[in-house]
């Protein structure tokens, strides 16, 4: 009986690891016009990754993300309560959309809050002011924090019920482009330069 659950077991993870390679397949079909500027092997596409979302900016105004996503975006889901990782990461974000302005290429970060409890739009405003001036802040009720977050396959969760509670959450940059939508994503280690690099050429491949 031991043996036929071990067999069942080997053929389980055959099974998951063929699918995962089908994944990693798809994800640089040919034809695709962005080919040389990929490094990560992920499925790409709208179907994928990304799609339609209403949030509050933090002018307070109801949007969509068509009326966000006008230009190529590096998107960020994080909070401004965050000690750390937040501030770092929306920094470089905002390096390398300086280093893509040096080039002549115009790109917008985009930080979309997973804590609605806390992030209002004033809190935001503050926040991407801070940041970066072409910054835009995201925020909005439980529901459309998480169907943005859903779409973009993020996780977040708050670690507890006490006042100065924080949020565990993924760290990707998503780069959006108005007319292809989600096409690459970037880590916690990429630096700006990197960043601005790959960008730059997505935006003069696009």
């Amino acid at each position: 009986m031991t043996r036929l659950y071990a067999n069942i077991a080997v053929l389980l993870v055959a099974v998951l690891l063929g699918g995962m390679a089908y994944f990693v397949y798809r994800g640089q079909p040919a034809g695709d016009q962005f080919a040389q500027c990929r490094e990560t092997k992920v499925a790409v596409g709208k179907s994928v990754i990304g799609g339609p979302f209403t949030m509050v900016n933090h002018l307070g105004e109801t949007v969509t993300d068509k009326e966000v996503i006008t230009k190529p975006s590096l998107v960020y889901f994080g909070y401004t309560f965050c000690p750390d990782v937040c501030p770092l990461d929306n920094a470089r974000n905002a390096e390398a959309t300086d280093l893509l302005k040096a080039k002549g290429l115009a790109v917008t970060p985009v930080f979309i809050s997973v804590d609605p409890e806390r992030d209002n739009p004033e809190v935001l405003a503050d926040f991407v002011g801070y940041m970066h001036e072409d910054m835009i802040g995201l925020t909005g009720s439980a529901e459309q924090v998480k169907a943005a977050s859903v779409a973009y396959k993020t996780y977040f969760r708050r670690t507890s019920d006490e006042e100065d509670y924080l949020m565990d959450h993924s760290t990707f940059t998503y780069l959006v482009l108005p007319e292809h939508g989600f096409v690459e994503f970037f880590r916690r280690g990429d630096t700006a330069e990197k960043m601005a690099e790959t960008t730059a050429c997505f935006i003069n491949n696009a």
